[in-house]
């Protein structure tokens, strides 16, 4: 019989192109993470219809590990976010290791049920987070769109006048 050889795998996600990885990079590197195990996604993480993430997920295996540097790089989506963990942890049988946040470690075997219990509390509560702050965000947006029309600030291209051969044509 063969003995499975185990594998980290990290994952770093940011809301768009301009924004730096090197923070996420540099924690899943110092946990031990290949560079070439690091999958990344730059886009925002409303669902998880990402393609680092998709990747990933056909690429992992039981018993392999899984780090994110915070349970929001996952997603911000609160019920999506449980899906996939239960999805990783459940069905996949992967370990989850979230960086900032040790009791969101799935490793640790010793607590037993009451452990898995915690960390299912501390997911589902993290995820609320996410959420909540996504929501917020949004609002936040709307709110500045709101005043900067009040103020004469316009959005979108700007208006180019109408040429003189515009009725011949």
């Amino acid at each position: 019989m063969s003995v499975k050889t185990l594998h980290k795998f990290g994952y770093a996600r940011v809301s768009s192109k301009d924004q730096n990885l090197a923070r996420q990079i540099s924690a899943l590197k110092e946990a031990g993470i290949d560079e070439k195990c690091i999958f990344i996604d730059r886009q925002s993480g409303k669902d998880f219809d990402r393609p680092g993430y998709r990747k990933l997920v056909k690429k992992i295996q039981e018993q392999d590990e899984l780090y994110i540097k915070s349970i929001d790089r996952l997603g911000r989506n609160y019920s999506e976010i449980l899906e996939q963990w239960r999805f990783l942890t459940k069905v996949k049988k992967v370990h989850m290791v979230v960086l900032d946040f040790p009791l969101l470690d799935t490793r640790r075997s010793a607590g037993g049920v009451t452990g898995e219990f915690i960390a299912d509390l501390v997911l589902q509560i993290l995820s609320y987070v996410a959420q909540v702050e996504r929501e917020n965000t949004h609002q936040r947006q709307l709110e500045g769109i709101r005043e900067a029309k009040k103020r004469g600030v316009r959005f979108g291209r700007p208006r180019l006048p109408v040429p003189d051969e515009f009725q011949e044509v």
